[in-house]
């Protein structure tokens, strides 16, 4: 952190701690007095450290701890927490003062801890899953430098979860994850949401084995979770795990473990780990076995196998099953470390339709090939083999030329396809990346002349996200796709554009502002649609028509006597409707240089009782419902 964040994180601090004080190393670990005096003399009247002081091994091991001290009669709460301000460690002590009658009563003392606890949970957790959040991994584990285990995760498809079933069903999907995961590891082991859907994992003084049995361990327990409401949802995971190296620091460990995850990735559903332990190179026969692909032929005739494995072993690993039970329990043991299945149709126990019909349920005839091998050449059987997904099929007698071939282009097919989608989701994501940067330089550009926090625009992208959220669950009234709910969450940040046109003197005006002034300043309504509509290149793309909407009628209310059309009721589109809310309500728990912020409460009532103009019931139920999120995902202090 610089010394700025920390200076605003300290006046955060002390609107709920009385005393809060940065002591760096050498005052917390210093032999010699400072100024004639130990740190603790002005506060605490000592001129020897304490016998158990929390600050020092709270920089010794850059964690968090609280003690209660005595000065006198009076008790005291001491919180310290590790801090490295411009490269330097220092300990943050955050004192509050405590009513010894309440800590006597066990319902007071519980509510006692239960508040330390809750403030803590509240700044280093995310909200949603429950796991730690990115901020603890900048402030806590990031420059650790620990024998470890450190692995990224990232859940696959996570983007296709949210398009096909809605982001609701990737928030049940996030939170199913880190179940899973919670009970696969230690309670001294720390799982972090690291992005959207990577989660880091830290294991300290995990030995190397262990390290790959736990995480091959979470791979298959997150493949056959269960996401409530949505049994057609199948997580999977790609893992890239590493053993920390002396001196190495976590965020290092990490960027390596980053790039193994990637390679993951080419398969899915796989975990890629560093040989940190062997030394001898592998023989070069070991070596092209680990490169080659692994073929499963599922036939009941071991002759039929036989040849098979006779026509692709030299460049192929073979695996083999004799009927369609034992292939469904190879696919559950290698998955997608499988490049492609030759499959039987008629075989005893359980045969290759019944086969195919349980690799669509699960979706792996999506990942994994199929070519079709039978005597079975009637239409119908073919057909049918089709229907169920097979991309080839090879009928008996064999003709090695023509099944090698076969075999060999529907591998490459495949593997140009998975690159092909990598290269495309990569590309898409770079682009979307881009579009949002550039958006948010523009839209905070415009919040820093209006002499508001570049924060303003984070706060409404939220917000503006939630209540979409919301809005679609409650009613199918407005038909929001989950595209579209997208385009409104970035449009939502150009909202107000048109103020880079209004003279600062009005922007940031600290009274009342005239009827003139208002006059003027309404006007960014319009000069925002305008500068959008003059876009004649891009004027009618869908995000240039979102942003053009939000613009124009942000203002506009529900009773009709918004700005600047007068537009009522669901004449608002409902992306300036839902954009208005979340403008209203920010602006609210927001200090602004005409007035102090409101209480996030106080915030909601304002609006559900009309002060800040009429708005859509159906939002203003949704806001009801909310309240406690956006109290917690703005991390509102209370007034």
């Amino acid at each position: 952190m610089t010394r700025d964040e920390v200076e605003k994180e300290m006046m955060q601090y002390r609107t709920i701690f009385p005393i809060v004080r940065l002591l760096n190393a050498g005052q917390v670990c210093g032999n010699a007095p400072v100024e004639g005096h130990c740190p603790c003399h002005e506060l605490w009247h000592k001129d020897d450290p304490c016998q158990n002081c929390i600050s020092r091994q709270v920089m010794e091991d850059h964690a968090q701890r609280t003690k209660l001290e005595y000065m006198g009669r009076d008790l005291y709460q001491v919180t310290a927490v590790y801090r490295e301000v411009d490269g330097a460690p220092c300990v943050l002590e955050l004192i509050q003062p405590l009513d010894c009658d309440n800590l006597i009563d066990p319902e007071n003392s519980d509510q006692l801890m239960c508040s330390v606890s809750g403030y803590h949970i509240k700044l280093y957790h995310d909200a949603l899953t429950g796991c730690y959040n990115r901020r603890y991994y900048e402030d806590i584990i990031k420059g650790r430098s620990e024998p470890a285990g450190v692995a990224v995760l990232d859940l696959d498809d996570f983007k296709l979860y949210n398009d096909t079933y809605g982001h609701q069903a990737g928030d049940a999907a996030l939170r199913t994850a880190v179940e899973v995961v919670r009970g696969c590891i230690r309670k001294s082991d720390h799982l972090i949401r690291y992005g959207g859907d990577e989660f880091l994992l830290v294991l300290p003084g995990i030995a190397q084995a262990a390290f790959v049995a736990k995480l091959e361990r979470i791979r298959q327990q997150l493949h056959t979770a269960v996401v409530p409401g949505y049994t057609r949802l199948q997580i999977s995971a790609s893992i890239g795990g590493v053993m920390s190296r002396p001196g190495e620091s976590c965020e290092q460990a990490a960027s390596r473990a980053d790039r193994l995850m990637y390679q993951a990735k080419n398969h899915k559903n796989t975990v890629v780990t560093e040989d940190t332990t062997g030394t001898a190179a592998p023989s070069a026969a070991g070596r092209d076995r680990q490169a080659r692909q692994n073929i499963l032929i599922v036939d009941d005739s071991e002759m039929n196998r036989a040849i098979l494995a006779e026509i692709l072993g030299s460049d192929y690993n073979i695996l083999e099953a004799s009927n369609g039970q034992e292939c469904l329990t190879m696919l559950d043991q290698y998955d997608t470390a499988i490049a492609l299945i030759l499959l039987d149709i008629v075989m005893p126990v359980m045969d290759g339709f019944e086969v195919l019909n349980t690799m669509n349920r699960s979706h792996r005839i999506e990942d994994i090939p199929v070519i079709m091998i039978s005597s079975e050449d009637a239409d119908t059987v073919v057909r049918r083999a089709y229907e169920l997904g097979v991309s080839d099929y090879v009928s008996r007698p064999f003709d090695a030329g023509v099944v090698y071939r076969r075999v060999f282009n529907t591998i490459k097919l495949y593997a140009k396809q998975r690159r092909l989608i990598s290269l495309v989701t990569s590309q898409i994501r770079e682009k979307e990346k881009n579009t949002q940067m550039l958006i948010s330089i523009l839209s905070e550009a415009v919040e820093f002349r209006n002499g508001e926090s570049g924060t303003h625009v984070l706060h409404i992208s939220t917000l503006t996200r939630h209540l979409l959220e919301q809005l679609t669950q409650k009613t199918d009234q407005y038909t929001l796709t989950p595209e579209q709910q997208e385009l409104i969450v970035m449009a939502s940040s150009l909202h107000d554009i048109g103020k880079i046109a209004i003279d600062d003197a009005i922007l940031n005006k600290p009274g009342r502002l005239t009827r003139e002034e208002f006059d003027i300043m309404k006007r960014h309504t319009t000069i925002g649609a305008a500068m959008l509509d003059q876009l004649h290149r891009y004027r009618n793309e869908p995000l240039v028509r979102t942003a053009y909407e939000i613009c124009r009628w942000h203002h506009e209310r529900w009773d009709g006597r918004g700005y600047p059309d007068g537009l009522s009721g669901d004449q608002i589109p409902i992306s300036a409707q839902v954009v208005a809310m979340a403008d209203v309500y920010d602006a609210l728990v927001s200090k602004r240089v005409y007035k102090d912020a409101y209480a996030p409460d106080v915030a909601v009532q304002m609006i559900l009782h009309g002060e800040c103009g009429a708005f859509n019931p159906l939002l203003l139920d949704c806001l009801t419902d909310l309240q406690d999120t956006f109290k917690a995902e703005l991390a509102v202090p209370e007034a």
